[in-house]
């Protein structure tokens, strides 16, 4: 009899739990935005006969309880905690590493050589057509190996390089494994996020002028600024619990010129750097106002020269860097233009011709790049 009641009594009380829950979903605002993840929330699922059938409304109103369950972001936080302390070696797909680095996770198996070679080829015809330049940064798990746990797996990324390398030549390839290799002692990587620091452009920078020729424009490492030393980037998001911060530097020769960028051909600002973005969770947004689809930026170096860059958001650091050697810099992000990006270049290309510049990390490059 004892069994019995308490079989009824523990039904009753998840019962009342789920109750309670549900009517808070009902009667709750949703939230549009998480800051400590730094990502917009699923939001309620519209109903309808076909989404039902087809089992799309199952899955978006899993996504939409999940990312709306009351109190979220402090389970999420209790479950981190229990996580390491069983010493987990990742935690949402984010290594603990060494010396406080967070490392974001690249398991072999998602980056196929069937993928490297689409990918190379498309590039390889870009190339072929604007005798573009390339620059594919390593993630941080490739160059700071040493910081890794224990027999953590990582994609290798020397693969895809030395793949891209031999198909477009290394006329058209800038070597940033190298030069990023052999400052693998500094701060080149941020330890809460996935970016490159503004060291780690420098660096990247400096691969790409060695090419050059001629003119080279000079910036001083240790009169580098810092503009945040409070920066916990996308990383920490996915582990809360950790409480590194990072600094967010830039180099004061940037702010020499009046620079003009004008945004999805809409909005026109003065300057490259947006620094309400210091207040929020994105601080890494500071550099170009975050991501957009377009930029034309007027760099106030009157040389006649043009560049055209399709990148991610590891260029968003480095391009400050690139300013003194054109006069324009038209800039796409393929993840946010939707349209077609051989008009696009055709368009930006003006009569006396522009040099075109990819950059992105590795990983990005496999997942998003697209011609």
């Amino acid at each position: 009899m004892n069994e019995k009641k308490n079989a009824i009594f523990t039904a009753g009380l998840l019962a009342a739990i789920l109750l309670i829950f549900t009517a808070w979903d009902m009667v709750g605002s949703d939230r549009l935005y998480s800051e400590m993840e730094n990502r917009v929330l699923a939001g309620r699922p519209k109903f309808s006969r076909a989404a039902l059938l087809s089992g799309e409304y199952s899955d978006d109103y899993t996504s939409y309880v999940s990312d709306q369950f009351v109190s979220r972001d402090k389970w999420v936080a209790i479950k981190t905690r229990l996580d390491i302390l069983f010493q987990k070696k990742d935690i949402g797909g984010v290594y603990l590493g060494r010396d406080d680095y967070l490392m974001e996770q690249h398991l072999p198996e998602n980056y196929t050589e069937q993928l490297e070679l689409e990918k190379a080829v498309m590039l390889q015809r870009l190339v072929e057509e604007w005798d573009a330049r390339v620059m594919l940064a390593p993630t941080a798990d490739n160059i700071l190996t040493e910081k890794l746990p224990a027999y953590a797996a990582y994609y290798d990324e020397t693969r895809l390089l030395n793949l891209v390398k031999d198909l477009i030549g290394e006329d058209h390839y800038v070597d940033v494994y190298a030069e990023l290799a052999a400052h693998k002692d500094e701060d080149i990587y941020y330890r809460t996020d996935h970016h490159w620091t503004s060291l780690g452009a420098y660096y990247g920078y400096q691969a790409w002028v060695g090419d050059e020729g001629g003119f080279r424009y000079s910036y001083d490492v240790d009169g580098m600024v810092t503009v945040s030393d409070n920066f916990q980037g996308t990383l920490q998001s996915k582990v809360p619990v950790v409480d590194t911060r990072d600094k967010i530097q830039i180099f004061p020769e940037t702010l020499e010129r009046k620079v003009t960028v004008i945004y999805d051909r809409q909005t026109v600002k003065e300057g490259i750097y947006e620094e309400r973005h210091l207040s929020t969770k994105n601080q890494y947004g500071y550099f170009l106002d975050d991501n957009h689809g377009l930029l034309e930026i007027s760099t106030g170096y009157y040389n006649g020269r043009t560049l055209f860059i399709l990148k991610d958001s590891y260029a968003n650091c480095l391009i400050p860097l690139l300013m003194p050697y054109y006069e324009t810099i038209y800039v796409a992000d393929p993840r946010y233009y939707k349209g077609a990006l051989p008009e696009l270049m055709e368009e930006c290309e003006p009569e006396k011709g522009m040099d075109v510049l990819v950059i992105y990390n590795c990983v990005h490059f496999l997942e998003n790049f697209r011609y």
